[in-house]
């Protein structure tokens, strides 16, 4: 009989149970799980089961947690993204969360960048906490992403990007983000990227304060390996902030372009 144990098919005889399966495989387990449901009791085990054996508090390896993470993935995308990296210029609303989501997704090196410091006005939208307040940013998120996916490979640069250090910061990159708030940081840091790494492409993003419509923030192309994410008409103003779940919606939108252009595909 074939079941799932922790994301891996294994063989057992039938009549095998719940907890004869722990006793077995990880006696030291406090949580079982069978097909996605806590079990505090024991039973019968059944062809096609899922089971997932965790220890709190235990970090897995790097091949279990691996093994774990991406089980519910596309076939055939994680090998691809593990040999990734892909560079992310400004670590606030849009490059934290995009920097979660490519984490969570198993990009296998990041490389991050901004000066700024953690401030409490940004806790309305960046992928950082109470306690991290004062911290240089990329440390911070350097700490979150290791809570996340300790086995992602994070390269932080706690400095202003300028035309001249983007080329060589960011020349490993194969792809790149560009997630700052001034238009003026923007457009340098397309300049200075496309000019000097040619050939690689580049997600930004443009419109994406207030509370508007969440299908008017778009992925779209705007030049040869330039592609940009928003409704290019919402700036942030008075009366009119950033927020949470449009932030998010323009950064999943970045980050879902970057894990296409990875596999060969067209962000759309």
């Amino acid at each position: 009989m074939r079941i799932q144990l922790n994301e891996q098919w294994i063989e057992i005889e039938q009549g095998m149970t719940l907890f004869g399966l722990r006793q077995r495989f990880k006696p030291e387990a406090d949580v079982v799980i069978r097909n996605g449901f806590p079990a505090n009791n024991d039973q019968a085990l059944a062809e096609g089961d899922g089971i997932v054996l965790i220890c709190r508090g235990e970090q897995p390896s790097a091949a279990e947690l691996e093994a774990l993470m991406v089980a519910r993935h596309t076939p055939g995308v994680h090998q691809k993204l593990k040999s990734a990296t892909v560079g992310i210029a400004g670590v606030g609303g849009l490059g934290s969360a995009v920097a979660v989501a490519l984490a969570r997704t198993g990009v296998g090196r990041l490389i991050v960048a901004d000066f700024d410091l953690v401030e409490p006005s940004n806790l309305n939208r960046q992928q950082y906490f109470v306690d991290q307040l004062g911290l240089p940013k990329v440390s911070a998120l350097q700490q979150n992403l290791a809570r996340i996916n300790p086995y992602v490979q994070i390269v932080p640069w706690h400095l202003r990007l300028t035309a001249g250090n983007i080329p060589e910061l960011f020349a490993e990159v194969d792809v790149m983000v560009e997630a700052f708030d001034g238009a003026d940081q923007k457009a340098m840091l397309a300049a200075a990227f496309l000019g000097g790494c040619p050939g690689k492409p580049l997600v930004a993003a443009s419109g994406l304060a207030g509370f508007g419509p969440s299908n008017s923030i778009t992925t779209r192309a705007v030049g040869r390996n330039f592609y940009l994410v928003g409704d290019l008409e919402s700036a942030a103003r008075p009366g009119e902030g950033l927020m949470a779940p449009r932030v998010g919606i323009a950064a999943h939108h970045q980050a879902n372009a970057v894990l296409r252009l990875l596999l060969g595909e067209t962000p759309a």
